[in-house]
């Protein structure tokens, strides 16, 4: 539906939108809709250029690509994300197909409309290269993290993240699926079943989708957290915002997901 006052109060704080002027405001809102959308709608779909840029305002989107019937999950974004802004802002296909995980509430801004007010508000462009870069970043970040580290430093940096997350609970809930969980590390569900496996020694306990953890310490000497790979590391901490914009932008699965809702 089109945004009524309530709406536009809203949608007027959004990270993107705050740094709108108030004439580039009015012209990305004029047409745009927020919606209610089921599970499994499709956002964007790779290959094709989509019209419209996607805020997911409530709920969650998974990222997912596949070739020669292999697929793949990328990543699964929370609110407040936008969804494959760099396809919009290029106006080019999309690299991934995004659909929302569980029911999800967004809110979608004609391309064009943002592409021109872009090119007109300073404020708004540095906004959009500000939300691109920490994208950008979170890549780099999941991109080290396979390419430098074995699968079990994966899994136990994957943990700690969770355990920070969790408020440092050692009893952790799995987000998701054990084969989404598999995906997004870059590891087969055997792989990782066995990678569990091999950290019980260090107090790792798992019982379906709980993750216990005896030996959080044991855990941390074996992960060995690099702050230029891992946002659970001391400096993101110490630099929360920079760390944030990333998380928003392209995060491996780090937050809670209803049963029913997972991939």
């Amino acid at each position: 539906m089109s945004l009524d006052t309530a709406d536009l109060i809203r949608v007027r704080k959004l990270p993107l939108l705050d740094a709108a002027s108030a004439d580039s405001f009015a012209q990305l809102t004029r047409d745009a809709v927020l919606q209610s959308v089921s599970r499994r709608t499709a956002l964007t779909l790779e290959g094709e250029v989509s019209p419209s840029l996607s805020i997911l305002m409530e709920g969650s989107v998974a990222l997912e690509s596949g070739r020669d019937g292999q697929g793949a999950t990328l990543a699964l974004l929370e609110p407040l994300s936008t969804v494959m802004l760099a396809s919009v802002v290029l106006d080019a296909p999309a690299l991934v197909t995004a659909w929302a995980a569980p029911r999800s509430e967004v809110l979608t801004i004609p391309g064009a409309a943002l592409r021109l007010a872009a090119r007109t508000d300073p404020a708004l462009a540095f906004a959009i290269s500000e939300e691109l870069s920490g994208c950008y970043s979170g890549v780099v970040r999941a991109l080290k993290n396979q390419r430098l580290r074995g699968t079990l430093e994966r899994l136990a940096n994957y943990l700690l993240t969770q355990h920070r997350r969790q408020n440092g609970a050692t009893r952790l809930t799995l987000p998701s699926r054990k084969r989404v969980l598999a995906s997004l590390l870059g590891m087969t569900p055997e792989n990782l079943s066995r990678g569990f496996a091999s950290l019980a020694p260090l107090g790792v306990e798992v019982d379906g989708p709980i993750v216990t953890l005896r030996r959080p310490g044991d855990l941390a000497l074996l992960a060995a957290a690099d702050s230029s790979i891992d946002n659970h590391a001391p400096f993101d901490a110490a630099r929360p915002g920079q760390a944030d914009r990333e998380r928003r932008r392209f995060k491996a699965l780090d937050f809670p997901v209803p049963e029913d809702a997972r991939p």
